[in-house]
């Protein structure tokens, strides 16, 4: 397998530090670091991206994230692995990723679902990982990036 070229956000200078600023503003949101790397590695199952789901499973186990959340994480509604504030992230991250998939892709009742669980501050910081992953995602899948490549 070979990828098609580098990365499209290290090809162009300028474009890996903003999206790097990003990463930093969601890692001081204030959620969870495990429910942010199960965010990025839900949304990545979904869009097929191997190179970061590679990745994102090696950030998950890092941050302490269990192996059976991260073996169960493609059937997470089907497990007793996640608490209700996961569940609730996950359910947030699954329909802003799958936009094309229904009307009202992140409908009332999935936004306060997790708005019960986090504060504007933390909302932002899931919808801007939700966000950046799926970028990531789609930058990663066009190019063929080779999953275990980035180190």
């Amino acid at each position: 397998m070979q990828s098609r070229m580098q990365n499209p956000a290290v090809v162009l200078s300028g474009a890996m530090q903003p999206i790097q600023d990003i990463f930093k503003s969601v890692h001081s949101g204030g959620v969870d670091q495990q429910i942010l790397e199960l965010v990025h590695l839900r949304v990545s199952q979904i869009n097929s991206c191997s190179s970061c789901v590679d990745g994102g499973a090696k950030s998950a186990r890092k941050a302490g994230v269990s192996e059976e959340r991260l073996a169960t994480l493609a059937a997470w509604r089907e497990t007793p692995y996640f608490t209700e504030e996961q569940r609730a992230a996950l359910l947030l991250a699954e329909a802003a990723t799958r936009l094309a998939d229904r009307p009202d892709a992140v409908s009332d009742e999935v936004w306060d679902t997790a708005a019960t669980y986090f504060d504007e501050k933390q909302l932002a910081a899931i919808v801007l990982m939700i966000g950046v992953t799926n970028m990531f995602n789609r930058l990663n899948a066009t190019t063929r990036q080779i999953a275990g490549a980035w180190g």
